[in-house]
């Protein structure tokens, strides 16, 4: 029996299997990289993927290893451990992990939204889960001290209950399905307070910016605006179907004998259809950016377009990775 062609040494892993520079080749990435199944691989699965895809870095191709195999090793390997540090990352913390934990945490916001503890409750899960995940998925070259986690997870917590409260008050001689809509505020306003918190040394001190090979060409504050300005962008948008297309569709069922019926369906219900339509927002609103996003040099703080200019007068675009 013919064996079949042994793989060349020369796939770049290190980058996405499809065209970054389209919306449906980041859609493609992140439908993978989003994939809750990958919650469920055994230890000894991950451990093998890690060794395919660093046997492989280091140019040993396994006999027999076809092209879809190392594809698949590298986005079950990128699911599982951080890419600077390669540790394995806190499980619900992954980007796997987001599609049922903001189901379950989303459904029961939209659910339980008529008191003030079950607001307060709900506010803080949704806010200690974004910490988790603000800190799992960190850059390595802006490490976040106990201390900034500390700041910024407080910091989200008081705008989000502050802003639930305040609406919910504002709501209450208002129609009821405005009311449903006051977790989506509160939600959106802690994005904007926790994110620029979690990543306040960037804002201070900069992120990497590279020309197009790759090449450190200095630090820019410019850059990490942009890049954490797209990143609130895009978690906003992932929330807004999930919170925004089941509170018209339960407030249409509850006038309905139906639920009337069965009143214990609301909340499996309402977290059902949140997670239907995160299993799509998510992935659709990471690929609204690319990663590797990029910039004018003429954009860049004077300092930093000098420091360049030095380094290569003809540069025009700098590149940083805007995180997610």
């Amino acid at each position: 029996q013919k064996m079949p062609p042994s793989l060349p040494a020369t796939i770049n892993i290190r980058e996405p299997r499809w065209d970054q520079s389209t919306f449906q080749g980041r859609a493609k990435h992140f439908f993978m990289v989003t994939d809750p199944r990958n919650l469920l691989l055994s230890g000894a699965t991950l451990e093998e993927a890690r060794r395919v895809v660093e046997d492989y870095r280091a140019g040993t191709v396994q006999p027999g290893l076809t092209e879809d195999q190392l594809w698949r090793a590298k986005y079950i390997y990128d699911s599982a451990f951080h890419p600077d540090t390669g540790e394995k990352m806190i499980l619900v913390g992954r980007m796997s992990a987001q599609v049922p934990m903001n189901m379950t945490i989303t459904g029961c916001m939209l659910t339980f939204y008529r008191t003030t503890p079950a607001v307060l409750f709900w506010q803080w899960v949704n806010q200690s889960f974004n910490a988790i995940v603000n800190y799992t998925n960190r850059s390595g070259d802006a490490p976040i001290t106990p201390s900034q986690l500390g700041t910024a997870y407080v910091s989200a917590t008081t705008g989000a209950v502050v802003t639930a409260l305040g609406l919910k008050s504002l709501t209450k001689h208002l129609p009821a399905l405005i009311g449903r809509y006051v977790p989506f505020a509160a939600v959106a306003a802690a994005n904007c307070i926790n994110i620029p918190l979690m990543r306040q040394r960037e804002l201070k001190l900069g992120i990497p910016v590279t020309d197009e090979n790759g090449n450190r060409l200095g630090e820019s504050t410019a850059a990490a605006q942009k890049a954490i300005f797209q990143v609130v962008v895009s978690r906003i948008g992932m929330a807004a179907p999930a919170m925004a297309i089941p509170p018209v569709i339960m407030n249409m069922l509850e006038k309905r004998a139906f639920l009337k019926r069965y009143p214990y369906l609301n909340a499996p219900l309402q977290v059902g259809l949140v997670g239907l339509c995160l299993v799509f927002a998510t992935p659709l609103c990471c690929a609204l950016f690319p990663q590797k996003s990029s910039m004018p040099v003429s954009s860049l703080e004077p300092e930093v377009q000098d420091q360049i200019r030095k380094k290569d007068p003809w540069l025009q675009t700098v590149y940083f990775n805007k995180g997610l």
